[in-house]
């Protein structure tokens, strides 16, 4: 991880191959230079240079009124920093959420602000700190907001001699500080002298425009306390105490603050449209919850004691896909919502000219058969922990009508895992994933007495598994292959003997992994797949997905390739931006690239290290070993 920055330097990548893309990334911060803070409704992302530069209101998936990450300074930013240049430290401090900037100067001037979210009662709130630790240090402040993803200015008022009032239709923010401002040009500015011993505070709330008068003022030192302790709090209730404690932990704390209190469900990212490459066009809305991810997200946070989080998840899951099982959708709002048209905010130009700025996501109307194996493979899992979906032990509300519909369409093809926008494909992984949904039914019926026609879902199991070793196996490169009749190849086959298709000792498994390992592994890390060989519907080009990586650890644990394992795994940990998140990809060029920080990777990490300390995958062992609760949770 980088610990020391200078900020002189970290706005700039300069081996950027075009000028426009120097220009743009001269206005913004490295994807892999964001910190997090969050109030579990929605996040901001804080440059290392100081500057917030996203912030969606009220919720993850409202507009933002700070979206200079998209764009420039133009499209709403806040920036607090010293005025000259010099070196930076940055951390969350111990077990929270709350980031620390630590400013040194060359005349031994030192000063830090602390950022964060209180944790939601009443009215959002984003609290910034400015101590005085060394000698005298010149500082600065631009609060400049722009509503509707930076397209709208708003109007800015005084409201006695602390407080402004910003107004933007049915959006109201309430700015509150001991600092003297001045307006010019609808921005907010500050210079002042910062002496040793001396502090200021800085508060902005969201409230509708349209609720009264402005909120009550927030003490910001009390505020402070406030946020630590709960995520103190939040954190000890870890189990997990193997030799990555302080990773996982932060990984949890980033997953916790991807949680929508209201419902319970998951962000896949709280960032819209950071390019999978710099320049390219693959830049998708993150700010929905994706099944696949969720459940990915249930097993670690089941081994690690966070059942509260678990039952809140099975809650959402249980209200989101209530009905039909013909109209599921493979992504809900944070709230359950099942509309996502996907629209581009062309006045954006996009991180470093990555065009375009894609709003919503149509990917929701795919189908993803994955996502019926993953769901029904959480809710076998959830039931060994007594919870239950919809409170309903037989399996008539949800398991056994999501399998009937399956039977219908297991065969059919599908956009797959990675929602190819160049039509359906029978791709293997989705296949596979079919027979795991069955797999878990028939489980549930042998295990817990679940009502259905268990004969009929066995045929069904052995029949996909017998097409997917004929159709979706390539003899002369003995492995098996992206789709049915192909010769591509796919990270997500490693799942296959993680979710107990095939035993990992099987050749055509081994087989599988050493050809992976020989064609998608780019600079030490694995493509999901080769987007120069593949038709994807989308310019190739992206970086390494660092989910597939983590699941390569559990692979060579299962293979007996312990030290492999070990090391793989800390070369990924050292991957991670000097606050400890990660994205959705990396490129060894620019870094962390695509929406941050991503829930996926976070999940992956987790997972990941109870593996090792395990000693195998914990995935397949808790399929060979299920652990048993009586108590009933759900």
């Amino acid at each position: 991880m980088r610990n020391n920055l200078s900020w002189s330097s970290t706005i700039v990548i300069a081996h950027l191959a075009s000028s426009p893309e120097k220009a743009a990334l001269n206005e913004t911060a490295r994807i892999d230079g964001y910190a997090l803070v969050g109030d579990l409704h929605t996040a901001a992302l804080i440059s290392d240079c100081g500057s917030l530069n996203w912030l969606c209101w009220p919720d993850f998936d409202s507009e933002a009124c700070f979206a200079r990450l998209l764009g420039g300074r133009s499209h709403g930013f806040w920036s607090i920093s010293p005025t000259t240049t010099g070196k930076i430290e940055r951390r969350y401090l111990p077990g929270t959420l709350i980031v620390e900037t630590t400013y040194s100067e060359s005349t031994g001037a030192v000063a830090s602000v602390t950022d964060f979210m209180t944790i939601r009662e009443k009215h959002s709130c984003v609290v910034r700190l400015v101590r005085g630790i060394e000698g005298r240090t010149r500082m600065t402040t631009l609060f400049s907001p722009r509503f509707d993803y930076g397209a709208v200015d708003p109007r800015i008022t005084a409201e006695g001699k602390s407080a402004w009032k910003i107004i933007s239709g049915p959006h109201r923010l309430t700015l509150r500080t001991d600092v003297r401002l001045r307006c010019e040009k609808e921005t907010l500015v500050a210079d002042w002298s910062l002496q040793a011993g001396k502090s200021y505070y800085f508060t902005l709330q969201y409230t509708n425009s349209y609720s009264g008068t402005i909120p009550k003022p927030v003490q910001a030192e009390r505020a402070f306390e406030g946020t630590a302790r709960f995520w103190k709090r939040w954190i000890r209730r870890n189990r997990y105490r193997g030799p990555y404690r302080e990773q996982v932990e932060r990984s949890l704390i980033t997953l916790k603050a991807l949680t929508y209190a209201p419902s319970g469900g998951f962000v896949a990212a709280p960032t819209a449209s950071l390019p999978e490459k710099i320049g390219g066009h693959r830049n998708w809305d993150y700010r929905f919850c994706w099944l696949r991810d969720t459940t990915f997200s249930l097993q670690g946070l089941l081994e690690c004691g966070f059942e509260d989080e678990a039952r809140a998840w099975l809650g959402w899951l249980n209200r989101s896909i209530q009905g039909d099982p013909s109209q599921l959708k493979i992504m809900y709002g944070i709230s359950g919502k099942r509309e996502h048209t996907e629209w581009q905010a062309d006045w954006l130009p996009g991180y470093a000219r990555s065009m375009p700025v894609h709003i919503g996501n149509k990917a929701s109307s795919q189908l993803q058969l994955d996502t019926y194996g993953e769901m029904l493979d959480s809710i076998y899992r959830s039931r060994h922990h007594g919870m239950y979906p919809n409170d309903d032990q037989s399996g008539a509300a949800i398991e056994t009508p999501l399998l009937e519909h399956l039977g219908k369409i297991w065969s059919s093809p599908d956009e797959g895992l990675w929602e190819f926008r160049s039509g359906p494909h029978q791709f293997t992984h989705s296949k596979v994933m079919a027979w795991v949904a069955f797999d878990r039914g028939i489980r549930m019926v042998e295990e817990f007495g679940i009502q259905g026609p268990v004969d009929c879902w066995r045929k069904v199991r052995s029949r996909i598994h017998a097409e997917v070793c004929k159709k979706g196996f390539h003899r002369r490169m003995n492995s098996f292959t992206q789709s049915y009749g192909s010769t591509h190849l796919d990270a997500s086959l490693l799942l296959m003997p993680i979710v107990g298709f095939l035993p990992v000792e099987d050749e055509r498994v081994a087989g599988t992994v050493r050809a992976i390992e020989r064609h998608l592994m780019r600079d030490g890390l694995l493509l999901r797949y080769d987007t120069k060989k593949v038709k994807d519907g989308l310019p190739a080009g992206e970086g390494a997905f660092l989910a597939c990586n983590f699941w390569l650890i559990d692979v060579y644990l299962l293979q007996g390739r312990h030290e492999e394992a070990k090391s793989f795994f800390e070369h990924l940990l050292s991957i991670r931006n000097d606050v400890g998140l990660l994205s959705e990809e990396y490129d060894a060029k620019y870094g962390l690239v695509g929406n941050i920080p991503q829930a996926f990777s976070h999940v992956g990490l987790i997972n990941a290290a109870i593996s090792l300390q395990a000693g195998t995958s914990l995935r397949l062992r808790e399929l060979k070993n299920p652990r048993r609760h009586n108590k009933r949770t759900g």
